[in-house]
């Protein structure tokens, strides 16, 4: 029992959750002006592992036969046979219950925005095979958590927090531009359309600072909008110097590289923009 919960929690790699949730909490802190209550904490922690792990499944169901063919990939669960698919389907109707049960127990805006989530997710794995854009399809996916978790104070859309939106977005679809250099090779013999596959090496580590560049100018117009205090504005400072070590690792593009940029300083990245932005919240107030 314990192992077939292990494999599952593989499956959705549940460890990558620290790049996510952060951000759906970030949300709520920012909307609340301080600590959101109990009731929300619990029902959009629940709502985002519904989530993610309902786009983790389908992206990983829609994959399967590439992941067959990928060196990488193929020992994965679903694509060696320990998952059945019919296993898989039962995850995305319990994942994506759990998403609208939790909506439904916030308000009624996320109740109507929720099935969003599921429709990003699905258009996503298909994108891959049609364009260079599917990075950011995947980052607007996250994108979706800082929104969704001021909505849930809310029960309302602020413009203001689309600013973090679109941080977040370019934030994932940079680093997911990093993580598919490993598969460059599949890409192009399988027609995928990922960046590096399309523009090249050179070219795809360029687009990806780019769009961490943009990334931390959004952040900057949100902490101004937002009149965010010293706090933030340092833990932007901590954000800075993350994002250009991870861009010089990858210049090396060994994979033991790329993992590191992808997970440690990604997971880093966001854990610093948590606590520094609830520190700035909590302690010195939103004056917006």
């Amino acid at each position: 029992m314990l192992n077939k919960l292990k494999l599952y929690m593989d499956f959705i790699v549940i460890k990558h959750t620290v790049f996510a949730i952060p951000f759906a909490y970030l949300g709520a802190f920012l909307a609340s002006k301080g600590i959101p209550s109990v009731h929300v904490l619990l029902w959009v922690g629940l709502a985002f592992i519904g989530a993610r792990s309902g786009a983790m499944a389908i992206n990983n169901l829609i994959d399967k036969e590439i992941d067959l063919k990928n060196p990488r990939t193929k020992n994965r669960a679903l694509p060696s046979g320990l998952i059945k698919v019919k296993e898989v389907i039962f995850l995305i109707i319990v994942s994506y219950f759990m998403l609208f049960y939790s909506a439904y127990k916030l308000n009624y805006t996320c109740l109507l925005l929720a099935p969003l989530v599921p429709i990003t997710s699905f258009i996503y794995p298909y994108l891959k095979r049609f364009t260079y854009l599917s990075h950011l399809v995947l980052g607007l996916n996250l994108g979706y958590a800082p929104a969704g978790g001021w909505i849930a104070v809310t029960d309302s859309i602020d413009p203001i927090i689309f600013i973090l939106t679109a941080a977040v977005t370019l934030w994932v679809a940079g680093f997911d531009i990093i993580y598919s250099l490993q598969d460059i090779d599949i890409d192009l013999a399988m027609n995928l359309k990922s960046i590096p596959s399309v523009f090249g090496i050179e070219n795809a580590l360029k687009i990806s600072k780019t769009f961490h560049i943009l990334m931390l100018a959004l952040l900057f117009a949100f902490f101004m909008a937002m009149k965010l205090g010293i706090v933030f504005l340092f833990g932007l400072f901590i954000i800075s110097i993350l994002v250009m070590y991870e861009h010089k690792i990858v210049t090396r593009k060994t994979y033991k590289d790329i993992q590191i940029a992808f997970f440690n300083v990604n997971a880093m990245i966001s854990m610093s923009m948590f606590i520094f932005t609830v520190l700035d919240v909590v302690f010195l107030g939103v004056r917006c």
